[in-house]
């Protein structure tokens, strides 16, 4: 797993957002169950309480589920997984219409320039 964290925003998030890329990506499939926290805290280089909250967000997003006594798992709802993964998608979308919109790109040119691209860059 890839930690790249800086201070930029709140390290818990940028490790929910680490963590629910590779769940996305398929890093973890569903019903996997997760490493310890203090294994994760050590992986991410980072103290076990920030790692305690960032795992606490993703239980709440539903992605991870905690079993009592056995640890946190990979949720096994494909139906959250997609709808993540498609609000995950419409995120980098976003912010990929504003990058382009600052370097004065309008809707249309956009369209035309990705349309290219999807057709192999012709």
């Amino acid at each position: 797993m890839a930690w790249i964290l800086d201070d930029s925003r709140p390290i818990y998030l940028q490790i929910v957002d680490v963590i629910k890329t590779n769940i996305i990506a398929g890093a973890y499939q569903p019903g996997d169950k997760l490493p310890s926290v203090r294994d994760l805290a050590m992986e991410a280089s980072v103290n076990p309480n920030t790692m305690q909250k960032a795992l606490t967000e993703l239980e709440r997003s539903g992605l991870v589920y905690t079993q009592r006594t056995s640890g946190r798992f990979i949720t096994e709802d494909t139906a959250k997984m997609t709808e993540i993964k498609e609000q995950l998608a419409r995120e980098q979308i976003q912010l990929f219409l504003k990058n382009m919109e600052q370097l004065g790109f309008k809707k249309e040119d956009i369209k035309r320039l990705l349309e290219q691209e999807l057709k192999g860059g012709q």
